[in-house]
């Protein structure tokens, strides 16, 4: 276990049992997103390089645009 790890769990046992069990629901939440995306990415790498390359393609080909960051 990281220093960092050990020592934000250090904190989370210093908080009442209901905002501990309340961070520990959202790390489990995040650690199941996590895995769902590895699953995902895991069975799709030949569709996600064929995506990037159409989208390669796109952009070779003028047919993209940039984003204007102010109008996101």
């Amino acid at each position: 276990m990281t220093e960092l790890l050990e020592y934000a769990i250090s904190r989370l046992k210093t908080l009442p049992a209901d905002e501990q069990d309340a961070i520990a629901a959202m790390i489990l939440e995040e650690l199941e997103d996590e895995r769902r995306w590895d699953e995902a990415f895991a069975r799709s790498p030949d569709l996600l390089a064929k995506l990037a390359s159409e989208a390669m393609a796109e952009y070779r080909t003028g047919k993209t645009q940039e984003l204007d960051p102010d109008k996101l």
